[in-house]
C-alpha cells in the first residue's frame, strides 16, 4: 500500500506528527492508524476470498487481464526492446553500456582497449549526394 514511500518520507511524516500532535497523543495516533490499516487490509483480503469463493475457477480468468495490466505498468523502452527483439535477454544492452558503469573512461570495459572518440562534427553546407563510409553527417547549429 505504501510501497512508494521511502524511509526519508516516513521520518518526515513522523516528525510532523510529533510536532502537530505532541508526544502525549502521538502513541495513541500511531496505534489508531495501524489498527485502521490492519482493518482495511483484512477487509480487502476478505473481499478477495469472498470473490474466489463465489466465482470459483472463473476468478483466475478475471485476474489474468489485471496481472497483464500490472506487467504493462513496469514497461519502459528498455524492457520493451529486450522483450520483443531479444526475447527477454538484455545481455546485449548491458554489454553495450558497460563503459558507462564507472570503469576507466579511456577503455571500453571489455578488454581494456582504448576507446577512440568519434570525430568532431564540422559544419558543412547541405549536400544532395550520399555520405561516404565513416563520413559525419552535416549538422545545422541553428536547427539544434
Amino acid at each position: 500500500m505504501f510501497g512508494n514511500i521511502g524511509w526519508g518520507e516516513m521520518l518526515v511524516l513522523l516528525i510532523a506528527a510529533l510536532v502537530i500532535l505532541g508526544p502525549e497523543r502521538l502513541p495513541g495516533a500511531i496505534r489508531w492508524v495501524t489498527q485502521a490499516l490492519r482493518q482495511v487490509r483484512d477487509y480487502a483480503s476478505g473481499a478477495t476470498q469472498q470473490l474466489k469463493d463465489e466465482l470459483g475457477p472463473e476468478f483466475e480468468d478475471l485476474r489474468q487481464p489485471i496481472s497483464e495490466i500490472s506487467k504493462l505498468r513496469g514497461m519502459n523502452p528498455r524492457t520493451v526492446i529486450t522483450k520483443h527483439l531479444f526475447d527477454g535477454d538484455d545481455s546485449f544492452l548491458t554489454s553495450a553500456f558497460d563503459g558507462l558503469t564507472g570503469e576507466h573512461p579511456a577503455t571500453n570495459g571489455h578488454n581494456g582497449q582504448p576507446v577512440t572518440p568519434p570525430p568532431a562534427p564540422t559544419a558543412q553546407p547541405y549536400r544532395n549526394k550520399p555520405l561516404k563510409s565513416g563520413e559525419v553527417p552535416p549538422i545545422d547549429p541553428d536547427a539544434t
